[in-house]
């Protein structure tokens, strides 16, 4: 059995810190003694200090660690009056203890308890200790021990509650959803009991119960690492009953109780089971995909694992009561209603040349019988050179050629060659009608994207496992079915929706109130039963946020915690 660095640093830091649990720095060296000596007297009623503004500036700006998080530090200091945050009555307050807990226990969050254990506080606890006879040394060493330790949380918070890696801040990673907007110094206020909230940070805790359920789901993976990983399936067709020495490897590996060789009822429902909850079609059978699914190694699942725990730090704190959200890489949309789902179903969402953006915004708009304006792209790369050459093309395929205020264009007279985003002046758009590539209905969120939700006349591409098809906005299973649940605030119901899309007119009803909508790229999570559910990464993203994530995260989190099996 393998032991992670940090937990051997743990035990350590437990030792010296045992003066943290309740028990002053004061009074444990009394107990030593015998007798509390007239300097620890002198210590204890002596005024708790403040500090000078540049003293703490001056101590974070020099540690490159903490440079970056000085302005949390003076705004922190700033609401306490510069009074010291980690001691009452010249005490250290049991909370330093706690985040160092927490803090030894970062591997288990997909973070390095390294990167956060950059001071020397057995050092100073022991200095502090030493000085206590002389009240000018333990006043300065309480204020080095008190900026340490808040530049400390500084970096671990920000780790822990906004990502190790920034998306706003880095190029390379796309995620454009609005952003987690913490306030570091009132998370650290509410640890230090010093103001109420509503989000979990004075118990270390994460503020998402997704972002909880992976971290149950890695424990997990670890265990089955540290078990030396899962025994290899080869693809072989069984019949129910059938016996194969193989078999047994294949229920190790679908987690089953019993793992003898025969293939029975059970191992066909955990097959299933298994094949669902890597987002294909369950038909029981051990067929390629499968097959390459059961083999993925457990490392790189932990991998999967660690980085859209990751992605859950980007989240805002909380969503709305009411939201719309698609996940990309699962083909999947949820409508939530006070909290709660109230309305799912697939969607197809863009090829990987044409990948949906990942971003939030909000739905201000329904359009009944859309028409489909035409992305000056595809009439560049697809239809251009067709009317060009076609002088009935647009005529058959029920579409037109506008200008800005509506009025017909003679396609004859325009230049498809030269076609840029920003040089298109003309409007291309098919007609409603049942042939409308947006089919009967959009969803407008107005965005720079120029990405929404819309019905699709190719309902048969929904019944494909993969379903990245589109050239980047999100095609939608039921689309009347989600019109009738947004516009019933405004009297819409579905007999009205589909007699006005009848009409062939194109009609804009605007939502009672707008509905916040994301489009976010979760390939791993965990549901309410603790199944683990793993997606393909069908834009790259995994890979892009992988090269920086651990180069920044130390090797250690990697690494096995125990031995046991898990769940799948």
């Amino acid at each position: 059995m393998h032991q992670q660095p940090y937990k051997t640093y743990y035990y350590v830091l437990r030792k010296h810190l045992l003066v943290l649990t309740g028990v002053s720095l004061i009074a444990l060296a009394s107990a030593c003694g015998g007798e509390t000596s007239k300097a620890e007297k002198q210590v204890a009623r002596k005024p708790q200090p403040v500090l000078d503004s540049t003293y703490y500036i001056s101590y974070m700006t020099k540690d490159p660690l903490l440079k970056e998080h000085t302005d949390w530090a003076k705004k922190f200091y700033r609401e306490r009056s510069f009074k010291l945050g980690w001691f009452k009555n010249n005490e250290i307050v049991p909370q330093a203890n706690e985040m160092m807990t927490m803090i030894s226990k970062a591997g288990e969050e997909g973070l390095d308890p390294k990167k956060y254990q950059f001071k020397d506080f057995k050092t100073m606890f022991a200095n502090l200790e030493a000085a206590k006879a002389d009240s000018a040394k333990f006043t300065e060493i309480q204020k080095e021990i008190d900026v340490a330790l808040t530049g400390t949380y500084f970096v671990w918070a920000s780790d822990y509650y906004r990502g190790v890696i920034i998306p706003k801040e880095n190029k390379e990673i796309e995620w454009d959803v609005k952003r987690n907007k913490i306030k570091l110094h009132k998370a650290l206020m509410t640890v230090l009991n010093e103001r109420e909230s509503k989000y979990s940070y004075a118990k270390f805790s994460p503020l998402h119960p997704e972002y909880a359920r992976l971290k149950s789901a890695l424990a997990n993976y670890r265990k089955v690492q540290a078990a030396g990983g899962w025994p290899k399936v080869t693809s072989t067709k069984y019949a129910v009953g059938q016996k194969s020495p193989a078999v047994s490897g294949l229920k190790k590996r679908l987690g089953l109780a019993s793992a003898d060789s025969t293939f029975n009822a059970e191992t066909v429902t955990a097959l299933k089971n298994f094949q669902s909850a890597q987002g294909l079609k369950p038909d029981g059978n051990l067929g390629p995909e499968t097959v390459k699914l059961l083999n993925v190694p457990v490392d790189q699942r932990i991998k999967q694992i660690i980085l859209n725990m990751e992605r859950w730090r980007w989240i805002p704190k909380s969503f709305e009561e009411d939201y719309l959200i698609v996940n990309i890489p699962e083909f999947r949309l949820r409508v939530f209603e006070k909290g709660k789902e109230a309305l799912a179903m697939n969607v197809i969402v863009g090829k990987t040349m044409n990948s949906t953006p990942i971003f939030s915004d909000k739905m201000e708009n329904v359009v009944l019988a859309p028409y489909w304006n035409v992305p000056a792209s595809i009439v560049r790369d697809e239809l251009g050179s067709k009317i060009a050459n076609d002088p009935g093309y647009l005529e058959r395929t029920n579409m037109e050629l506008v200008d800005s205020k509506g009025n017909q264009v003679d396609p004859s007279q325009v230049d498809f060659s030269s076609v840029t985003r920003d040089s298109w002046k003309y409007i291309l758009r098919k007609k409603p009608g049942p042939k409308n590539d947006l089919g009967d209905v959009k969803f407008i969120f107005p965005n720079t994207n120029d990405i929404y939700l819309h019905d699709t006349p190719h309902d048969e591409l929904f019944s494909q496992a993969k379903r990245n098809f589109s050239h980047g906005c999100v095609r939608v299973e039921r689309p009347l079915e989600l019109a009738e649940y947004l516009l019933r605030p405004v009297g819409w119901d579905m007999g009205k929706i589909q007699s006005t899309i009848a009409q062939g007119t194109e009609k804009h009803v605007r939502l009672k109130q707008v509905l916040p909508v994301y489009l976010v790229y979760f390939t791993a999570w965990a549901d309410e039963s603790g199944n683990v559910h793993f997606r393909e990464d069908i834009y790259g993203h995994d890979r892009t946020l992988a090269q920086q994530y651990f180069n920044e995260v130390h090797a250690t989190v990697m690494k096995p915690t125990s031995n046991g099996r898990g769940k799948l």
